[in-house]
């Protein structure tokens, strides 16, 4: 796994300032003030910092913005980033502005002089989110672990309050290292020997191999990935460190790389299906951070880890398949595979464990893309509550979601001539048709949210990641679970 940058707290220490190496960041207020060390800054500087602030340069700057002053005289560093934010700079502003860090950082070592803001852990934690590189296969890479220390007041309680977020950043890390990777290395054996390594966190995980997946009658599941050499595999983790209520439960597509089988997709951009599992790295980026904070709940995460590849072997259009909830389903078009691996794996842990409420994740249709773009996932509910618990989860911690319709008049782009349901209900409201069709799979007891994430797992550069994987919804679905289903 790609190691989170370490962050190291220290104290405020304004003689050290001149002998710094490496860069430097400061801050600086919309209108102009400074914290302590800033001031020592400009001192040594001989006014440049207030020289700058002064400027109408300055002014075009936004809120989380920088200028950066190369070569200083009188200090060591090769540059200072001055960056502006008020010390009642919210958390997602807080949070840019870390990124801007990051990326003025580059390889060099970096000290930030936050001397006293409200909101130095969120800062650090922007600054981790975005120094994330997926560089190990390049053989000419020279990116090296290079030391970040962060001058604050009090470095312990800071310290104290980045722990919570440096555990979401390594999920979010573990995610995009499971979206980043080929196919060839992320085959759904080691998809799934890699969920394992999560019971040295002290999660439980069972792999269900297809023998017993076909025991348990997930035949949507099985036709999927019957044209490949990979076999299908569904992986169940649990973490309990809340009661013995039921589970809520996450649930995730997980398509290590799909050519839509024998409705074979064009070959321009097929490079990209690498991240069709982007729903299951998302479900374990969640299952590792509540790990690694303690967090007091019981969740169970289930993915669908499968193959979809032409073969002689592969499901063919106008075949009928019968569901693990007793559904048929005609295949209309074997590149509409991810919502049938979701329909068994939903019904499934609904059996299983009665879950208080259930969320499934999936890079799921182009349609998304056209509606919402790369700015926000589409969520599908059957449940007002629960939806507006995660919507306001994911405002809180800046991650894109918008409200999709649903309602029955759909189905009739669904109806099928000989069988239950089609998998496909043709090029109108493609995002929703799939809703509606995984609809069917969810018990009308059961709170249950369908986000549609393919337009924002991996469209990269954003402003907490660099280009490719996101980790889109590890932030918001830790927030969500930790407001509204911790003890």
């Amino acid at each position: 796994m790609t190691d989170p940058i370490q962050i190291n707290f220290i104290a405020n220490d304004a003689k050290s300032i001149a002998g710094i190496r490496g860069k430097i960041t400061i801050i600086v207020g919309p209108d102009g003030a400074m914290n302590a060390l800033t001031r020592k800054v400009n001192t040594l500087t001989k006014g440049a910092v207030k020289r700058l602030t002064d400027s109408r340069q300055w002014e075009k700057v936004k809120s989380g913005g920088s200028q950066a002053i190369g070569f200083p005289t009188n200090l060591e560093t090769i540059a200072v980033q001055v960056v502006k934010l008020a010390r009642s700079a919210t958390i997602l502003e807080a949070r840019k502005a870390g990124a801007e860090m990051a990326i003025f950082r580059g390889d060099d070592s970096l000290t930030a002089l936050l001397a006293g803001h409200a909101r130095a852990a969120d800062i650090s934690h922007g600054l981790a989110l975005r120094s994330y590189d997926f560089d190990k296969y390049k053989t000419d890479s020279d990116s090296l672990l290079s030391m970040i220390s962060v001058m604050v007041s009090d470095p312990e309680q800071v310290s104290a309050d980045y722990a919570p977020m440096a555990a979401v950043t390594e999920g979010v890390f573990f995610t995009r290292d499971l979206v980043n990777e080929p196919a060839n290395v992320l085959t759904t054996t080691d998809f799934a020997h890699r969920l394992t390594g999560l019971r040295d966190l002290g999660v439980e995980v069972d792999v269900l191999e297809e023998d017993t997946l076909r025991d348990l009658g997930m035949r949507t599941l099985l036709c999927v990935g019957q044209g490949s050499r990979s076999p299908s595999k569904v992986v169940v983790m649990r973490w309990n460190g809340g009661g013995d209520e039921a589970p809520f439960a996450l649930v995730g597509k997980g398509v290590v790389f799909d050519t839509g089988g024998i409705s074979l997709k064009p070959a321009a951009g097929m490079e990209d299906m690498t991240m069709d599992m982007g729903g299951a790295g998302v479900v374990a980026g969640v299952m590792r951070t509540l790990a690694l904070r303690k967090a007091k709940a019981n969740i169970v995460a289930i993915v669908g880890l499968v193959e979809n590849m032409p073969d002689g072997d592969a499901t063919r259009p106008g075949d009928v398949i019968v569901s693990m909830k007793g559904d048929t389903i005609e295949v209309i078009n074997t590149d509409a595979e991810g919502r049938l691996v979701l329909a068994d794996i939903l019904w499934y842990v609904q059996e299983k464990y009665n879950p208080v409420g259930m969320i499934n994740l999936a890079t799921l249709t182009g349609a998304i893309l056209v509606a919402l773009g790369h700015e926000n996932a589409g969520v599908f509910s059957n449940n007002d509550r629960l939806a507006n618990q995660f919507l306001k989860s994911a405002a809180a911690e800046g991650e894109g979601a918008w409200r999709m319709p649903m309602g029955s008049a759909y189905d009739k782009l669904l109806k099928s001539r000989i069988a239950d349901v089609k998998n496909i209900g043709g090029r109108m409201a493609g995002a929703v048709t799939a809703a509606q069709f995984l609809q069917r799979f969810v018990k009308p007891d059961t709170p249950w949210i369908h986000l549609d994430i393919a337009g924002v797992a991996s469209p990269g550069p954003t402003d907490m990641s660099p280009k490719g994987a996101t980790g889109w919804g590890v932030c918001a679905l830790d927030r969500l679970i930790r407001d509204n289903f911790e003890n």
